[in-house]
């Protein structure tokens, strides 16, 4: 959370946006995060994360063969009052996001707090996972479509994508 903080303070997050790079555009109506894509230079601990990050790529390549070659992470800060309508991880024409994933970073979560992860399962039945600190959630991405219910306090999270081949 720390790594989060530092980068917020420096201007490094930015309104979330809809759409392909070309025509992307903020829409809060839709989603009201505000993300910051993990680059160079790292903090030591983002450093670790990744580290530990890709022996999961490893071993889900190992057990599942899934093919992830590489992961593409960001934070993402929900203010109180945001969310994130229904959608799929993967850009229309595109196949390369495999597994989602979704990292908390929030600190004494509570219920009330709302902001849950909702899975939308094929037969319109939904799970919801609460936001809790430490909690890693990963899914296969492909037609999976999911949102994050409207939040009540701020929601800090790092989320991406293991990543195939097109």
């Amino acid at each position: 959370m720390q790594c989060a903080q530092a980068r917020q303070a420096r201007g490094d997050f930015a309104p979330a946006r809809v759409g392909s790079r070309a025509d992307a555009q903020r829409r809060e109506d839709i989603r009201g995060d505000y993300t910051c894509w993990l680059r160079e230079p790292l903090y030591p601990a983002e450093r670790s994360l990744l580290n530990q990050l890709e022996e999961l790529r490893l071993e889900l390549n190992r057990e599942a063969t899934l093919g992830l070659f590489e992961l593409e992470l960001h934070y993402a800060r929900y203010p109180p009052g945001a969310g994130y309508a229904p959608h799929v991880d993967q850009p229309l024409g595109t196949t390369q996001r495999q597994v989602s994933l979704v990292l908390y970073l929030n600190t004494d979560w509570l219920a009330a707090d709302g902001g849950l992860l909702r899975l939308h399962e094929t037969d319109d039945r939904t799970f919801d996972i609460e936001p809790l600190g430490g909690r890693l959630v990963c899914f296969l991405t492909p037609g999976r479509v999911h949102e994050v219910l409207t939040a009540r306090r701020e929601r800090l999270s790092i989320s991406g994508w293991f990543r195939g081949r097109d």
